[in-house]
């Protein structure tokens, strides 16, 4: 088994952690732009004369990456060095968008420009996300992993709220390609505050890990995610979920511009409202948890963050565009909530020198069912209609959320505790009839020995 990288002196309370502030403000930077971008870059192309098909095109190709880089960008963030991957993804990210402002200026700027400025973000994304938890757990004490998460995603979820408003402001007072420019600064920033952290620096690889290729590592990963029965649950079901929801969520603004009759000043303002559920889903998921317990939050979280997507399908010019905020915040509110509690799980239940390896393995299925979500989301849009397809992509993902009552957490009180290459773990997750342990914990029981593989045991 390898050794995990350790930070170089015991992190402090997240009250007085430097290291964790400056990852939190880049990131909160970071998503503001990209907020923007996901406002401006859409009613770019609309103004392009985009179809529902280019959009499903462009949808997919933020999404693409994860399909293609997934599994090996985990290998290389748990070899490598989180804090420098990620400074790199975003100066990749900045000299991506960059490019679309010069070539607007040039007067070449077309829709296959903005493809693959998409395509390069989401390369970005693929480092940036993978290397990201494996970052935190080193700055953050695990009894710290709730609450930073919490701030995390509300933080994002507050930009969310923002960042739509000022992207739809923005492309009104000086036009799409120029409003990119925030994006460009964001991303600058917030490698600037990666690069200003002290800790979070790994010591020196483990000589098997240095020596070990990247394909028996890429297998470990999938062997773990896959193996366990939490994270391949929190994996299929994040696949399927997704899918939906990009779907309907690639058509959103063509539906708000040309079917709802919408401006783009207003679009950005639906967007933002419907992004404040996500805000009160981060700031409640940690209260949730304490109060019902771990696994009964993510169950409810998750039910109340299913029907309400058919809202956004039922909406109608007029008064009637308000169902889409409504139905948006609503959705926001429990899946934002839910990814608090699992990302704290998954934090402490999967080993250090793992966590990228499986985070990648996840992002697969997770993102990589996205691009094919986007793509036959434009294509039924142009066949059947937007609203028709907006509802169908709902009606998948309500389907999606209800699968959580059959899912290994539906009857317990908490999600399990300890690490899976932990020997003396015994899963605690309990019920109210007592405690009912998972696949690993009861052969311990039985005394059946652990299988071992290269990179790490698991029970």
């Amino acid at each position: 088994m390898t050794t995990a990288p350790a930070p170089v002196a015991p992190a402090p309370p997240l009250s007085r952690n430097r290291d964790f502030a400056l990852l939190w403000s880049g990131e909160a930077v970071s998503v503001l732009g990209s907020m923007t971008t996901l406002v401006v870059l859409p009613v770019l192309a609309v103004s392009l004369g985009a179809s529902a098909g280019w959009m499903g095109v462009l949808t997919a190709a933020v999404w693409l990456p994860w399909l293609v880089l997934g599994l090996p960008a985990g290998a290389w963030v748990d070899r490598g060095d989180n804090r420098r991957l990620m400074i790199a993804a975003d100066l990749l990210g900045a000299l991506v968008l960059a490019s679309v402002p010069l070539a607007w200026a040039l007067g070449v700027l077309g829709l296959p420009h903005l493809v693959l400025a998409a395509l390069g973000s989401g390369v970005k994304d693929v480092v940036f996300r993978t290397a990201y938890p494996g970052l935190l757990t080193r700055l953050v004490r695990p009894q710290d992993l709730e609450a930073a998460n919490g701030r995390v995603y509300g933080t994002e979820s507050a930009m969310q709220v923002a960042g739509p408003g000022a992207g739809g402001l923005l492309v009104q007072l000086v036009g799409g390609a120029l409003a990119l420019v925030v994006d460009v600064v964001s991303f600058l920033v917030s490698a600037l505050c990666l690069w200003r952290i002290r800790g979070g620096r790994p010591e020196r690889a483990a000589p098997d890990l240095e020596r070990e290729r990247v394909g028996p590592m890429v297998r470990e990963g999938l062997r773990v995610t896959f193996g366990d029965r939490y994270l391949a649950w929190f994996t299929v079901q994040g696949g399927a979920s997704n899918f939906a929801l990009t779907g309907y969520q690639t058509l959103l603004v063509l539906f708000l511009l040309r079917d709802l009759e919408a401006t783009p000043g207003s679009v950005g303002l639906l967007l933002a409202l419907g992004a404040t559920g996500g805000l009160v889903g981060a700031v409640v998921a940690a209260r949730v948890s304490r109060l019902l317990g771990s696994a009964r939050a993510m169950l409810v979280l998750q039910l109340a963050g299913g029907p309400p997507a058919l809202l956004v399908g039922l909406a109608g010019p007029g008064h009637g565009i308000w169902l889409v905020p409504l139905g948006s915040a609503l959705v926001g509110l429990g899946l934002v909530g839910a990814n608090v509690v699992r990302g704290a799980f998954r934090q402490r239940w999967v080993p250090a020198d793992l966590l990228g390896r499986t985070s990648g393995a996840a992002a697969v299925v997770n993102f990589g069912t996205m691009p094919l979500g986007a793509l036959v989301a434009g294509g039924l849009g142009g066949a059947v209609g937007l609203r028709q397809t907006i509802l169908l992509m709902a009606g998948l993902h309500v389907i999606a959320t209800l699968a959580t009552l059959l899912s290994p957490w539906a009857r317990l009180r908490d999600l399990p505790s300890g690490r899976l290459d932990d020997p003396g773990r015994r899963d605690e997750a309990r019920d109210r009839g007592g405690v009912r342990p998972g696949r690993a914990a009861a052969g311990a029981a039985a005394g059946r020995a652990p299988r071992r593989g290269r990179a790490a045991r698991r029970r």
